[in-house]
C-alpha cells in the first residue's frame, strides 16, 4: 500500500501522537488511524473509494485545527 495522505496532531510526545493516512494499492482504499506514534496501537479500515477514505480520515481528525498534513 502507497500512502497518499497523511496528517500529524502536532503532539510530539509517544503518549499525545496521533497519526491518520490514507493508503491505496490502485484497487482499495485504507484509513489507518494510529494513537503512541510508530509502535503506538492503530486501527485500519478499507474503504470503498478515495472519497470515503477521506470522509472517514476528516471524521477521525474531528475536525481540530491542529491536524497538519505532512509530505508523503
Amino acid at each position: 500500500m502507497i500512502v497518499e495522505e497523511h496528517w500529524w496532531n502536532g503532539d510530539a510526545t509517544a503518549r499525545g501522537r496521533r497519526d491518520i493516512y490514507i493508503r491505496t494499492d490502485g484497487l482499495r482504499w485504507e484509513v489507518q488511524a494510529q494513537i503512541g506514534g510508530e509502535h503506538g496501537r492503530s486501527e485500519v479500515l478499507e474503504c470503498a473509494s478515495r472519497g470515503s477514505a477521506s470522509i472517514l480520515a476528516g471524521a477521525w481528525r474531528g475536525g481540530n485545527p491542529a491536524w497538519r498534513e505532512l509530505p508523503h
